[in-house]
């Protein structure tokens, strides 16, 4: 569907999803309503953004005869499906769409989709750059024997989803020879239909099950990044993760992948591998093996950030890119805000922000970054994941445990019967504060030169915050305020 004159659409949320598709549907024909839960007050400067744009408002609630003469319903990533009044749009057979779904049907040229449940927002910034690196270099493509399916030289690049900009507003000046990047969340692929031409799968770890009725669900979502390709299409899948790898039975067209050993013949279908060798990542076609970088141009902390820059070059070959491009667009990358940050030194211990760690599998990967004793800062609200392994690497990794917020008595139990259990006698030691800015203060008391001390909170911002950067923003403002 791309002509939407006077048709009825509902959006749900007024957050940068939902404004962003209100604007454009409104310029191009279609009768939009844009509900929120939230006060005309409290969204006074999102309603004056849209001053100019024929746009209801119906605002302070969900009442069902929102739904009275709605052709399309559209709700916002952040925006619950099992609220009533979705589950009413679904009794009355009334379609979903979402701002993804509807600038894929659209985009003129190429896309990238990059999905998981860690990594992708610093591997989309990294295909970014490696795109964008390929606008100015004149390398050659990878000699492989085979080939990426795509061979890319794009005009423009557009960058955005999940990460920042929500590309349909950008739709309209792109051309056929341009290229489309996007971060997609499991809240955005939950509803989508259509698969971008190149589809990436980095991991598939417990998260949002606060959102999600099971691993199965939540699986099912991030699956939809690939399910609807062709076989013109290719799928990226990461080989060491099960939940992303287990979807290689999904891929209809080529496949490329990447893991941390080296593998040996390719299957049928199977294009390529990027894994590293000593220390070296290399490209493997099952018959040579070329060099794209050294791991030491990596300037990133931690294994898991080497596994996003091995996941990055494979979307890179598969979109077409060239060699040299990749390593433009490594070289002299320090990271993503939010994402083991460095705020500061102070007194000889270094601090970091990894606020955007809302998962315990993402704390326990920020742990394993660093050889250095730990202050961990921890807490935040719970999504209904499994905490067990984080309280052993705690108790075998972790000096200090400052905890705050929601879950910070919940975290406490875990890692107490952990110790029990395990019969721990290493010494550490463990607070729980009422919020953030009480365990900063906590963390500074019992910080020594030579520890790192890591805000790596497991749980959503929900209950201090609006969300992950406010957190991290408040975080570097209170550390960078010690004295």
């Amino acid at each position: 569907m791309t002509d939407w004159t006077s048709t009825h659409f509902l959006i749900i949320g007024a957050a940068r999803q939902g404004t962003a598709l209100a604007r454009y549907l409104a310029q191009h024909g279609a009768k939009v309503v844009l509900n929120d839960s939230r006060t005309p007050a409290e969204l006074e400067t999102v309603v004056a953004s849209l001053a100019e744009v024929p746009v209801g408002w119906a605002l302070g609630g969900h009442p069902l005869s929102l739904l009275d003469g709605v052709d399309v319903v559209c709700p916002s990533g952040g925006v619950p499906l099992d609220m009533p009044l979705l589950v009413e749009a679904r009794r009355r057979g009334l379609p979903l769409s979402n701002d993804s779904q509807i600038f894929l049907d659209l985009c003129p040229c190429p896309t990238v989709g990059i999905t998981g449940s860690a990594g992708k927002t610093t591997t989309t910034t990294l295909v970014g750059r490696m795109a964008n690196a390929s606008l100015k270099v004149e390398g050659s493509r990878l000699e492989v024997t085979q080939p990426s399916p795509f061979n890319l030289q794009p005009s423009n690049i557009f960058i955005g989803g999940n990460l920042g900009n929500p590309l349909i507003s950008n739709v309209d000046e792109m051309t056929a020879d341009d290229l489309a990047i996007l971060e997609l969340s499991s809240f955005q692929l939950d509803l989508m239909t259509r698969s971008p031409q190149v589809g990436a799968v980095l991991n598939i770890t417990p998260n949002h099950l606060d959102r999600h009725p099971s691993m199965a669900d939540y699986t099912r979502a991030k699956a939809n990044i690939i399910a609807f390709q062709t076989p013109e299409d290719v799928a990226v899948l990461g080989r060491d993760d099960a939940g992303a790898w287990g979807l290689k039975a999904l891929v209809k067209g080529k496949l490329v992948t990447f893991g941390h050993d080296p593998v040996g013949e390719l299957a049928p279908g199977w294009v390529a591998d990027v894994h590293l060798r000593g220390d070296e990542i290399v490209l493997w076609d099952g018959h040579h093996a070329q060099p794209v970088m050294p791991r030491a141009d990596i300037l990133l902390r931690g294994e898991h950030n080497v596994m996003n820059v091995m996941a990055a070059c494979a979307i890179s070959f598969a979109a077409g890119l060239p060699v040299e491009a990749m390593r433009a667009g490594v070289q002299g990358f320090r990271g993503v805000a939010h994402r083991m940050e460095f705020v500061r030194s102070l007194r000889g211990a270094d601090w970091y922000n990894d606020s955007i760690a809302s998962a315990p599998e993402r704390v326990m990967a920020g742990l394993r970054a660093f050889a250095d004793p730990i202050v961990l800062l921890a807490g935040g609200r719970d999504k209904n994941l499994p905490w067990e392994e984080f309280a052993r690497l705690v108790c075998a990794r972790v000096d200090h445990l400052v905890l705050f917020g929601e879950c910070a008595g919940m975290i406490a139990a875990q890692v107490q019967a952990c110790k029990v259990q395990a019969h721990h006698t290493r010494p550490f030691t463990m607070v729980c504060c009422a919020g953030l800015q009480e365990a900063v203060q906590v963390a500074a008391d019992v910080a020594e030169a030579g520890d790192v001390v890591l805000l790596s909170p497991g749980g959503t911002s929900f209950d201090e915050f609006r969300d992950f950067e406010v957190r991290g923003e408040r975080f570097k403002k209170w550390v960078l305020a010690l004295a």
